[in-house]
């Protein structure tokens, strides 16, 4: 559909403390364009597709002792957000990634937010763990069998040959929540291409990488230099994808490589909206907020623009030092060195997250004493359906303590790659 026209001034300024984090844009659009609230309101829930995934999921969560379940994620509650990252092959994504049957969930993320909207945690799941997936519920009433494959095919079983994505996404939210005991209380399925749009729309995201990035040229054609530069949205999605070439762990052809750049490269998103005067530029406010809703698929209640500005203005008092980029441990597979099977130290973490307890690294809040441990660490992540296996990687390969290039002012820790100032 062709945009609406633009409500509101072209600078209008709003007293208003900013959220922390992503969500800052989708508040920061309620707020700013109030006096057309209507028109937004339409023209915004007109790019966001609602995926109601929530009565196919057949798998519950493994019963675990401290298990909260949450009742309203917008009045305190926890909540426990899996975005899943789709390298679908329509013929945008074929553009970029070529043809391949079937669809996948490329990246897999469970964000959990606490209950005190205080801290948050980003885990990220690896494509290549061999899992048990569920049965789960297929588009034509049928049900698939339980099985022990790749995590990253429950996305492609859920979808049946007809690829429906709700059923898609209900696979891998049983899958989750049969693994890990954590009820998946949202969902988002992001498409790959819709990250080009995001990062133009900001007009880059600036990136300061410690050694040159070059991608095998049978797999892509990225290059980008040691130092200090703005990645647009070609060079972005291209920077999440690489899994092949030199430099930042590129030369291992890993998974467990390329989640840490993916995270480095949120890190640095995340940065780029709290810099930027969104609030003070109507327009560009609005292209960023169209553009973020038009690259989602979202569950129903997510999938509203009020309510998620709603959670936006939760997250306000967030500092973005208690943020955690959490790895899950992993080792090599038994039955195959190149893939990975979670070790039993997985099983902290879940339990944390299904009792809304913070790690044990977390920031202290400001003010509330000295600073007790670093962010936690680097993970492992996504990759090609139908690239070349991982690497073999070493019987113990859980991800090591942060790396990063260096401590932000407000006392986040900086993954490889992220510009400290």
């Amino acid at each position: 559909m062709p945009d609406a026209p633009r409500p509101g001034p072209r600078h209008a300024r709003v007293p208003v403390t900013a959220p922390r984090g992503p969500v800052l844009v989708l508040t920061a659009v309620v707020v700013t364009l109030a006096s057309a609230a209507a028109a937004v309101y339409v023209d915004l829930r007109s790019q966001l597709d609602v995926s109601d995934a929530a009565g196919l999921v057949l798998a519950t969560p493994a019963p675990v002792a401290t298990t909260r379940a949450p009742d309203d994620p917008f009045a305190g509650a926890a909540m426990n957000v899996l975005v899943m990252g789709t390298d679908l092959r329509d013929e945008e994504n074929a553009a970029l990634a070529g043809d391949a049957e079937g669809m996948r969930s490329d990246s897999t993320m469970l964000v959990h937010v606490a209950g005190d909207r205080t801290w948050a945690e980003v885990v990220s799941i690896p494509r290549d763990s061999l899992v048990e997936v569920p049965e789960c519920l297929l588009p034509d009433g049928g049900v698939t069998r339980a099985r022990r494959t790749m995590f990253n095919e429950a996305f492609s079983i859920g979808a049946g040959p007809q690829g429906d994505p709700d059923h898609a996404a209900a696979c891998t939210i049983g899958t989750v929540q049969s693994l890990t005991g954590v009820t998946v209380t949202h969902h988002v399925v992001v498409r790959m291409t819709g990250v080009i749009d995001v990062v133009d729309a900001l007009g880059g995201v600036r990136m300061c990488l410690p050694e040159p990035v070059d991608e095998d040229p049978d797999y892509g054609d990225l290059h980008l230099p040691a130092g200090e530069q703005r990645l647009d949205g070609r060079q972005a999605i291209g920077f999440l994808r690489a899994r092949h070439g030199t430099g930042m762990g590129l030369e291992l052809g890993s998974d467990l490589t390329r989640i840490t750049r993916q995270q480095a490269f949120v890190q640095a998103a995340v940065r780029e909206l709290l810099a930027k005067d969104l609030l003070g530029d109507a327009d560009q406010l609005y292209d960023v907020a169209r553009a973020v809703l038009g690259s989602l698929r979202a569950d129903p209640q997510l999938a509203d623009p009020v309510r998620l500005a709603a959670f936006g203005y939760s997250l306000r008092g967030m500092d973005r030092a208690r943020v955690v980029f959490t790895g899950v441990p992993v080792a090599a597979a038994a039955s195959d060195p190149n893939r990975v099977e979670w070790t039993s130290a997985a099983d902290e973490i879940w339990q944390r997250l299904a009792s809304d307890t913070p790690p044990p690294s977390l920031a202290p809040q400001p003010g509330a004493g000295t600073q007790t441990g670093a962010e936690a660490g680097t993970e492992a992540g996504g990759g090609e359906p139908d690239a070349t296996p991982d690497a073999a990687v070493p019987p113990d390969v859980t991800p090591p303590p942060d790396s990063g290039t260096g401590a932000d002012p407000l006392g986040a820790e900086l993954l490889p790659g992220v510009c400290a100032t």
